[in-house]
This record gives C-alpha cells, sequence and structure tokens, in this order.
C-alpha cells in the first residue's frame, strides 16, 4: 500500500510539497491509476502538459510512463497553458487530459489538473477515488500505450484569434510574473497587432519577484506601476498556468474580475438577450446589478473551476466567471477556463468602445470591495472554522447565504448611518486558508462590516489574520 497524504487531493485538483509529498514515484503510479480510470470509461488516449516550474517536465515525463504501462496514446503537449491542455482535448478529440501544475502555489509546490470528458476536470467524490486507488495500488498495466509529441502554440493562437473581431490598436502592459504565459502571452497579443510592453515576460521558476498570481495585489501592483510608467491604454496580468487574467486602466486602477466581468457579459447579452451568466460568491453585487440591467439572468455558484463548469452544464450559462480571474466562454468557446481568450474578449469589447478603460468603469454600479484575503488555517481545522463561523451569525439574526461557506448580508442602522452590504469567509479549495471577502455601498459600510468579522475571526487562535488586514 502506498503511502500517500489524502489532503493533498482537494476540491478539484491535486496539490502538494515538492518532493515531500510529490515524487516521480507518485506521478508514475498517478498516471497508472488514471490511465486505468480511462481505460474503463472506454477513452484510450489522453492529453498532457505541464508548466515551467521546475520539477513539472519531470512529473509530466512519470505521468506519461504511468498512463502509457496502462495502455494509453498520450499525445505529449509538453510546456503549454492549463487552457491549452483543455482546448488540445478538443482539437484532438480525446476525453482523456492531464496537466500538471500548481497554478498559482508558491515555489515549492506542484500538482495535477485530471480531465473524465472534454473541458471537465474531476474533483470531490471522484477525485478521492482516484487517491484510494494510488493507496491501494488498484490498477491494471496494459500494452498497446505509446507517445507522440505536439507543437500545438501555433493551431491555438490562431483558432483564438479567428474567434474575435479587433480592429483597434492598444499599447498593453503584458505581465505574466515569469510564469509559463511568458512563453504565449505576448506571441498572441502581436498577433492581433497590438503595441505591447512585456513585464516580467522571461520564464523563471523560481519567481524572483512574486508568484505570478492576479488576484493578489503584489502582481497587480506591479502592473499598475508599469502601465503609468509606459502610459499604456491598460494592463493585463496573467496566473502562472494562464487560465486566469487581471486587468489595470489606464489610470493604474485595478479592476478586479468581477467588475471587468461586466464588459464581457455586455457583449455577450448583446449577442444573446435574456442570457444565464454565472458568477461566483465572492463577487461584487455590481455584476449581477448590471447583468440583469441588461437583461440577462444571474445565477450565484460555489468557487472553483469544476464547481462552475458543472453550473455551466446543469444550467446552459453562456457565461461564467470567478473572482480570481477564472472566465469560462461557453457562447463561442468550449466554455473552459481560458485567460488568452478571456483577455481577447475584453480587447474586443475596448476595441469596440469611444472610451478609455477607466471612463468606462464609471458606468457600473459603484460598490466599495476589498480584495480576496486569505487567512492562513490548518486543512484539518479550517472546515470546522467556517463551520461555526456560520453558526455564530445565523444565531446573531443576520442573513447567511450558504451557497460556498457563508455570505453574510448586512442592512441595519448606526448612529453614523446605515450599513448595507455583505461579508464572506469560505474554504480555500487550493490551500490551507479560508477565504474573506467584505463589500458596501460605502468605504464606511465596508469597514464596518470588516470590523464584524474581525471580531468574530479573533476568537479563533488556528487563524493567522492576513498581512493586509494587521496593516489596514
Amino acid at each position: 500500500m502506498a503511502d500517500i497524504s489524502q489532503h493533498i487531493f482537494r476540491a478539484y485538483d491535486i496539490r502538494g510539497r515538492e518532493g515531500e509529498e510529490l515524487s516521480p514515484a507518485f506521478f508514475v503510479l498517478l498516471g497508472r491509476v488514471y490511465g486505468t480510470y480511462l481505460e474503463q470509461s472506454g477513452v484510450k488516449s489522453a492529453v498532457v502538459g505541464h508548466d515551467n516550474r521546475a520539477t513539472s517536465d519531470g512529473y509530466a515525463k512519470s505521468a506519461i510512463e504511468g498512463l502509457v504501462s496502462a495502455g494509453m496514446r498520450v499525445i505529449d503537449l509538453g510546456t503549454v497553458l492549463t487552457p491549452m491542455m483543455y482546448w488540445a482535448q478538443h482539437h484532438f478529440k480525446t476525453k482523456g487530459g492531464l496537466m500538471i501544475t500548481a497554478s498559482h502555489n508558491p515555489v515549492g509546490w506542484n500538482g495535477a489538473k485530471l480531465a473524465k470528458d472534454l473541458s471537465e476536470t474531476i474533483g470531490g467524490v471522484e477525485l478521492q477515488e482516484i487517491y484510494k486507488k494510488m493507496q491501494a495500488g488498484d490498477y491494471k498495466e496494459r500494452a498497446g500505450g505509446g507517445v507522440q509529441q505536439e507543437d500545438i502554440k501555433e493551431i491555438y493562437i490562431n483558432d483564438l484569434v479567428s474567434r474575435v473581431d479587433i480592429k483597434k490598436k492598444f499599447k498593453i502592459v503584458v505581465n505574466t510574473g515569469n510564469g509559463t504565459a511568458g512563453l504565449f502571452a505576448p506571441d498572441f497579443l502581436h498577433t492581433i497587432k497590438q503595441e505591447i510592453t512585456e513585464l516580467n515576460t522571461e520564464p523563471d521558476p523560481t519567481y524572483p519577484n512574486y508568484t505570478p498570481n492576479p488576484a493578489e495585489t503584489e502582481m497587480m501592483a506591479d502592473t499598475s506601476k508599469k502601465v503609468l510608467e509606459v502610459d499604456a491604454d491598460f494592463g493585463l496580468a496573467f496566473d502562472g498556468d494562464g487560465d486566469r487574467v487581471g486587468l489595470v486602466d489606464e489610470k493604474g486602477n485595478v479592476i478586479w474580475p468581477d467588475r471587468y466581468m461586466i464588459f464581457l457579459a455586455r457583449g455577450v447579452l448583446k449577442d444573446i438577450p435574456g442570457a444565464k451568466i454565472i458568477y461566483d460568491v465572492k463577487s461584487s453585487d455590481a455584476l449581477s446589478e448590471d447583468i440583469k440591467a441588461h437583461g440577462g439572468m444571474s445565477i450565484m455558484a460555489k468557487t472553483g473551476h469544476a464547481n462552475i463548469k458543472a453550473k455551466l452544464k446543469e444550467t446552459g450559462a453562456a457565461l461564467a466567471g470567478e473572482m480570481s480571474g477564472h472566465i469560462f466562454f461557453k457562447h463561442g468557446y468550449y466554455g473552459f477556463d481560458d485567460a488568452p481568450y478571456a483577455a481577447l474578449k475584453l480587447i474586443e469589447f475596448f476595441a469596440g468602445q469611444d472610451k478609455k478603460v477607466s471612463e468606462l468603469m464609471l458606468d457600473i454600479p459603484q460598490y466599495v470591495s476589498s480584495p480576496s484575503l486569505n487567512a492562513e488555517v490548518p486543512d484539518d481545522k479550517k472546515f470546522e472554522v467556517v463551520k461555526k463561523l456560520t453558526e455564530e451569525f445565523k444565531k446573531d439574526g443576520y442573513k447567511v447565504d450558504e451557497t460556498d461557506g457563508a455570505r453574510v448580508s448586512f442592512d441595519f442602522s448606526t448612529s453614523s448611518g446605515r450599513v448595507r452590504g455583505w461579508g464572506l469567509v469560505r474554504v480555500s479549495n487550493t490551500s490551507p486558508a479560508i477565504t474573506l471577502r467584505f463589500e458596501g455601498k460605502t468605504e464606511q459600510n465596508m469597514q464596518k462590516i470588516r470590523q464584524i468579522f474581525e471580531q468574530k475571526l479573533s476568537q479563533f487562535p488556528e487563524i493567522t489574520m492576513p498581512s493586509e488586514w494587521k496593516a489596514a
């Protein structure tokens, strides 16, 4: 029986420490078990890709070894973005897909995402079954496996560009944080004839500047600085494996995904009046308000790309997005989270306007929101912490939406005025942490809601408060 850490099998992917919880032997075993899973589902082939982390190429080779021993015909994509792996499934018409990546986790981490259908990710109970089969060594070796190598960069970029109509040239800062997107983002922007300024686009698995994560203020602040320095029209920031994108306007203001998704939703609703559009629980009320104002149907869903994909399938929605920057286009695309495609659709929208990005922002519902904040909590305690907090807010009489954790609504009067807004606490699917976010109609409202949460959280010694909070 293999000694494998169960906690690295998270809600919809595998993430663990290199050399501790992950090793070449782990990935050979994963390939054998996953290959057996595919074969039992009638799938005979799989595409395999990896990001630019130091261990990713070796781990991918090990996973391929395991897949081949299970009888799989493997299409080795080499170093690619996660959306390129999903795109390759459609291109090569195979339901098997494995990506070696830890997305936005820091140096020292790695992991894997497994597909079970076109664009569909294995998660939840099924991923736990993969764990149990690995633990038990439950797999079958078969003959007939093999490997072919394919370079899909050019055909992938050409396909994406063919799906948009952009006749305007912008000056754009592109920041890839030394992640894998540096190998691709400049090229697709050059293909649509944009003027770009590259920032940290040289791939470097040591991440010498910061972890490439557009949900964090460090990467976005650096993007803002460069936009102002070169007088760009806007800036785009891509995460480590290229499935999330961040946006900065020409004044250096960060436009979080739940705001820029308003522009994408307007574009979809122009094409499909009344379309359903999904957003996750961390998203601003500004998004749902604007969707409804433009005739669409807004649907709140649990955070997490596997959850969003499942909701897309269930509802037949045309577009979905998360506060973290995962954007899923079902209208005109395949329905998985592809940051290059989302970036192209943003550029297409801006090209059709006669206003600067900051001016377009004045035309959306106005709320004051905090960034997403991660407070460290051990994996074996984070679920209980969120459960207790949920019970406390409900006991205090607040309206609590339990779609994903507790999204607590506030609407009450104080001596200094009315407080309206919401606060969120939920378990992180990808790290030992809980996620927090706050929003109000005014800065004072948002800060009051934040204070209420702070008082609740202070009761739990197992919580390490985020540094952004301590500085506030």
